[in-house]
């Protein structure tokens, strides 16, 4: 009872979050997407031995800082849009100046990871913000948490109710084909009476919510895949009852950027 209160209570509080910081936007969601996108980096860093407080994951660190001040700067409408890439390259030159620097001190294995890790935790999460500063985003930055949360939960019931045929069965056994087809409905109904809520095109915002639902389960099914094979239950502890900031965010790490793709291309 102990440990539902608590994963209950911290649940809460970090919905209470997203939802003032995304629903105010500008400077605050910024800072928090950039200050989640640091934290994950460090838990994902940290599945492979490393740190972004100390040796080559100071680069990943950096390289952070450089993109998120780089999507605020131009979000904000201070530069070309295009400008925020520039951080990133900035950031893979730097991380091979060092490579090269200190060689043979770091692998490529780790050159790789620490690349990779600025692009998947930091990089991707930034789309919360940059959903948000569309024309629109009040209304589209919501589908990202439909299709990644809402898909959890609408597939975890149907997967509990019908589940009989493994999605998964050595990745993560308790998955289900029909949980997983129940979580991507589930998400595409939530999307599209949000849609008439807020009179929008419901197909649209359906179709949205469906696909980012079909991301967030491999973006969930590719953070398992990471813990799996290193051996860790969770990636932190930051969340009491939920694990770190990527077994909370796993899912949404991968829908942001699809929902952001999927409204530009669709919403008008």
């Amino acid at each position: 009872m102990k440990s539902f209160l608590t994963r209950l209570t911290s649940g809460i509080v970090l919905v209470f979050l997203v939802v003032v910081t995304c629903w105010y936007g500008g400077l605050l969601l910024g800072l928090f997407t950039a200050l989640i996108g640091w934290i994950g980096l460090d838990e994902f860093y940290r599945a492979f031995g490393m740190r972004v407080t100390r040796g080559i994951g100071l680069v990943g660190l950096l390289g952070a800082f450089l993109w998120n001040a780089a999507v605020l700067a131009t979000a904000g409408g201070m530069g070309d849009p295009e400008y925020k890439w520039l951080g990133l390259l900035v950031s893979f030159m730097l991380l091979m100046a060092v490579y090269v620097g200190t060689f043979p001190r770091y692998d490529t294995g780790q050159v790789m990871t620490v690349f990779f890790g600025i692009v998947y935790v930091p990089v991707m999460l930034s789309f919360i913000y940059l959903t948000r500063m569309l024309e629109v985003g009040f209304s589209l930055v919501w589908l990202i948490f439909f299709a990644s949360w809402g898909c959890d939960t609408c597939a975890y019931c149907t997967g509990m109710l019908f589940g009989k045929h493994k999605l998964a069965p050595v990745l993560s056994p308790k998955k289900s084909v029909e949980g997983a087809v129940g979580g991507v409905l589930g998400a595409a109904a939530m999307g599209a009476a949000y849609a008439v809520f807020m009179d929008a095109p419901a197909p649209v915002y359906g179709i949205i919510c469906a696909v980012g639902a079909a991301a967030s389960q491999a973006g969930d099914l590719a953070a398992s895949a990471v813990k799996r094979q290193h051996n860790m239950k969770d990636y932190g502890t930051l969340i009491p009852g939920h694990g770190g900031i990527l077994d909370r965010f796993d899912s949404v790490i991968v829908t942001a950027p699809m929902i952001y793709i999927l409204a530009v291309v669709l919403v008008r």
